[in-house]
């Protein structure tokens, strides 16, 4: 019997120790196998600043691509979203100067990111307004100490110039059909009309109200600010970064090198992997083969046509005139309607473009460019979806009617159905400078054009009346482009929202003038369904117009056939700023009737 119970003691001891001698074995190898090192963090860091073009890509026959466009950074922060090998988003944010659409666009996509499972991390160092307003849709927001935030609310300047030619001997002379019709206020009035503050007061009201506070309300959740308090807080401001961190505008004071241990702390990790740059093209080396395609083709030249589907996105930007688009004397980009046109065309006549994206970022112009664009989409056999920038108004609506659906952002300003004309008559500062002028006419109207003298009463009359049917065109295409579009709108009512007016694009939705508060992905998207593309994936572009022959542009230049008057005033962007609306009016000098916007609107 004892011998028994020995032997299940010994038994029961060996089955418990046996364990512990595994474990042991396996604890001594888990020490001798190196310490595998724990993933790092990585960060996609992209900088966002400056204005951010809507046009296609631009290149340089020698140096390659030529700034970012406004698409190739939304794209990149799509792209962000979309790699399994990033963890995270550091955005560089520094001077942001676009408009309120774009900036809502930003937005959207930055929401996009969040929603993919990214964190978004902001690193703010100038702290304007605009700047702030992007970095509040971000998981976390830094700023260095010794910066400010300019939080101070919004701010209108319309800049006149009837004293500078009441000085200069200039006297402009202006017709406006629509009582809302400001265009022409700059050059007529020291002022504002009541009409024209009362749209403007509309305007500011909607972008503060949604775009200033009710943001601010909605990114700061755990303060639990109202409405109100958000109104106080920014009546208070602008805010040293110190100030701002301990009221809860800012998360945190970091400066931009520090702030990547800032997020390995909070992400708990070893390391954090930074890849600068993210995203962004990077230009091949060259070499004689690369720098004769470039000189001769453009660097985005392919020997090969695709066959793929596609959607073409037709780029509408800037102040628009007859004729090839050109440079402004203040280096902007004035938008021609042969371009525009030849472009539609040659999206039309490609088989594999089953679509058409108009892209516009116009305040509009020539109210003759604006209709032949417009004739020349409604020809369009293919599905035309308009998508709405920072400003798509007069005849940058204009040119949008003919779509099937119209997409804006929030912050885009449009509408503006309406025309003017007019002209600055020299013979004052002619007078002034010594020059005198004789004139042998025939005709009772032949000064009607003339850079001379005021209108006559003969001119003004049928300028009028011309201007009546132009502006009744106008109203009929629009009447006709939403009824189309589904809207069920009379003339009438359509009526009582012209006259001038110019809305928001929230403002525009409610009102029927537009169709969806949307990104340009999604015009896209609607594009290229009813182009009868595939869903489950995005759609190949084409982007359009295309940049010039880059040798071409080069003898161009040389030659002086891209010359002329241009004033370089980046160093001084005060004066640029306030020379803004007689830039365009130069443009416009020999176009008869305007649809156009009051030239130098900002809201900032």
């Amino acid at each position: 019997m004892s011998h028994l119970i020995r032997g299940l003691a010994g038994a029961l001891a060996l089955a418990l120790l046996l364990p512990l001698a595994a474990r042991a074995d396996e604890d001594k190898s888990s020490k001798d196998k190196p310490k595998e090192a724990k993933k790092a963090f990585t960060l996609a860091h992209i900088k966002l600043s400056g204005s951010m073009a809507e046009r296609p890509p631009m290149t340089d026959p020698l140096f390659g691509s030529i700034g970012e466009t406004f698409k190739e950074k939304v794209d990149r922060l799509k792209k962000a979203g979309a790699d399994k090998q990033v963890n995270g988003v550091l955005l560089e944010i520094d001077g942001v100067s676009c408009g309120w659409g774009k900036l809502n666009e930003l937005t959207q996509a930055i929401k996009k990111l969040r929603q993919s499972g990214k964190k978004v991390y902001a690193h703010v160092e100038s702290g304007t307004a605009k700047d702030y307003m992007l970095a509040l849709a971000c998981d976390d927001l830094a700023m260095p100490e010794a910066s400010m935030l300019m939080l101070t609310g919004l701010r209108m300047e319309v800049s006149f110039y009837k004293g500078l030619f009441k000085k200069l001997g200039i006297q402009a002379d202006f017709i406006q059909m629509g009582d809302f019709k400001g265009a022409a206020e700059p050059f007529v009035r020291d002022s504002l009309s009541e009409p024209n503050r009362k749209q403007l007061n509309s305007i500011l009201d909607d972008f503060y109200d949604k775009d200033i506070v009710e943001r601010i309300v909605h990114a700061r959740p755990q303060r639990k600010w109202n409405a109100e308090q958000v109104k106080k807080l920014i009546d208070n401001g602008p805010y040293s970064a110190r100030e701002a961190h301990k009221k809860g505008l800012v998360d945190r004071l970091a400066y931009y090198d520090d702030y990547p241990d800032v997020i390995k702390a909070q992400v708990k990790t070893d390391s954090v992997k930074v890849l600068k740059d993210y995203g962004k093209k990077k230009e091949p080396e060259l070499d004689i083969i690369s720098l004769y395609k470039r000189l001769l083709l453009g660097s985005g030249t392919s020997f090969f046509k695709t066959k793929t589907p596609r959607v073409a996105v037709i780029y509408a930007t800037g102040p628009i005139m007859t004729g090839k688009s050109s440079s402004s004397i203040l280096g902007g980009e004035y938008m021609g309607s042969q371009t525009i046109v030849e472009a539609i065309r040659e999206a039309e006549k490609d088989a594999t473009v089953k679509a058409i994206v108009l892209r516009v970022d116009s305040p509009g112009g020539s109210a003759l460019a604006s209709d032949l664009i417009w004739n020349e989409l409604k020809r369009s056999k293919k599905p035309v979806i308009a998508s709405m920038s920072d400003v798509a108004a007069s005849g940058g609506y204009y040119i949008s009617m003919s779509a099937k659906k119209i997409y804006a952002e929030p912050g885009t300003i449009t509408g503006s159905i309406g025309v003017i004309s007019g002209k600055l008559a020299l013979r004052g500062l002619w007078d002034k400078a010594g020059i005198k002028t004789e004139v042998l006419a025939r005709g009772a109207n032949t000064g009607i054009l003339s850079s001379e003298d005021p209108f006559t009463p003969s001119e003004k009359k049928r300028m009028t009346e011309m201007m009546q049917d132009i502006y009744d065109q106008f109203v009929d295409k629009a009447h006709e482009g939403r009824v189309k579009a589904g809207k069920k709108m009379t003339r009438d009512q359509l009526l009582k929202l012209a006259g001038g007016r110019i809305y928001t694009g929230r403002q525009a939705k409610e009102l029927g003038i537009i169709d969806e508060v949307g990104t340009l992905e999604d015009a896209i998207a609607e594009a290229a369904k009813l182009g009868g593309l595939p869903a489950d994936k995005d759609p190949e572009l084409l982007l359009l117009p295309k940049a010039k022959n880059p040798l071409e542009a080069m003898l161009g230049s040389a030659l002086g056939g891209q010359m002329g008057l241009k004033l370089d005033l980046k160093q001084i962007p005060q004066l640029k700023e306030q020379l803004g609306g007689i830039d365009a009016l130069i443009g416009l000098r020999k176009e008869p009737v305007w649809a156009v916007l009051p030239f130098r609107m900002e809201v900032k």
